[in-house]
């Protein structure tokens, strides 16, 4: 299981009853029928992973330390790039059709809602992630918003108050490129404050997390592990192209010269941040399909286990129709 032709044959049973739910919503059929659908294709496309993301990626279980992943690799998907896009618009079509679900129960009320934090070095693909995982869903329903360096308002407030802003409303999504953890890797590695200052933050942050959760926030917190090599192709792209130079910052070749500093910084994130209720995945991204196709299989994943279904009508049926058949 986890090789090409395998992959390739499970690829197809997906599609197939992907398309048999389509079937089933043109026909009318029952809600039950469609969500027993839904879930035989979520698991189908689950199963041409040979590990599962959700524990061979995850911190403290599938990955201890940080400098043991390499991002060329491709942990549990045995197959080539076109299988991995291949993976990827099918996991998409059902993805948009979970995030549907999580929109109407946010509509009546629901608390359900889902915070995905995505952190790694410069080019590490952090937007193309969101431009490809998210690319059949609807807008209404989605947040993306990215944390640059705080203003001076921002710094006015504790170093949250940013963070709770941009949160998800119930039923919506909410990406967020970059997040609360540069709050404590960038004063670990530059040293711009005390570390009696910062580091109490860990516990912050905990109990932060928690209470999101605890208030029905799932949270997927993703590292994207590039390798230097792979970075330094990036930025010569960047530099070579110029349709591209707003992308580059010479502060991202500053950045560069303190990688270990920086590996260092987010190996101590995981160990003091990475929970039960809000665990670290750390992703090799070398390869920019297999990133996504990670991401993609988790958040397709998290959002079938929210356990949802369509929410009843809360008005009178027969008397809308009636009126409408006047």
């Amino acid at each position: 299981m986890g090789d090409a032709r395998y992959i390739n044959s499970t690829l197809k049973s997906a599609s197939d009853s992907s398309r048999g739910l389509d079937k089933a919503i043109k026909r009318q059929k029952s809600l039950q029928e469609r969500l027993e659908l839904a879930s035989q294709t979520s698991a189908l496309l689950s199963s041409v992973w040979s590990k599962h993301p959700s524990t061979r990626l995850r911190f403290g279980e599938g990955v201890t330390d940080l400098s043991d992943v390499k991002g060329s690799s491709t942990p549990g998907f045995h197959a080539t790039s076109t299988e991995g896009e291949r993976f990827i618009a099918l996991s998409s079509t059902e993805i948009a059709r979970y995030q549907s679900l999580l929109y109407a129960n946010g509509s009546a009320d629901g608390r359900r809602r889902l915070l995905i934090v995505l952190q790694g070095m410069d080019a590490s693909g952090k937007g193309g992630i969101v431009r490809h995982v998210f690319r059949q869903v609807n807008p209404m329903g989605i947040h993306y918003h990215g944390f640059g360096k705080p203003t001076e308002e921002e710094k006015a407030h504790d170093f949250l108050w940013r963070v709770r802003r941009e949160l998800p409303s119930n039923g919506w999504i909410s990406i967020f490129d970059r997040s609360h953890y540069e709050d404590v890797v960038m004063p670990n590695v530059y040293h711009t404050m005390d570390e009696d200052v910062w580091r109490p933050r860990y516990e912050v942050i905990r109990r932060f997390e928690k209470d999101l959760v605890a208030d029905g926030c799932a949270i997927i917190k993703i590292f994207l592990v590039v390798s230097r090599e792979a970075q330094r192709k990036q930025f010569l792209e960047r530099l070579d192209d110029p349709t591209k130079y707003w992308k580059f910052d010479e502060s991202d070749l500053d950045a560069r010269d303190r990688w270990d500093d920086y590996m260092a910084a987010w190996q101590e994130v995981f160990e003091q941040t990475g929970t039960a209720y809000a665990p670290w995945y750390i992703v090799p991204a070398d390869n920019r399909w297999y990133s996504r196709a990670v991401v993609s299989e988790l958040l397709r994943v998290t959002l079938k286990s929210m356990d949802l279904s369509w929410p009843a009508a809360d008005f009178d049926i027969d008397a809308a129709r009636r009126r409408l058949c006047k």
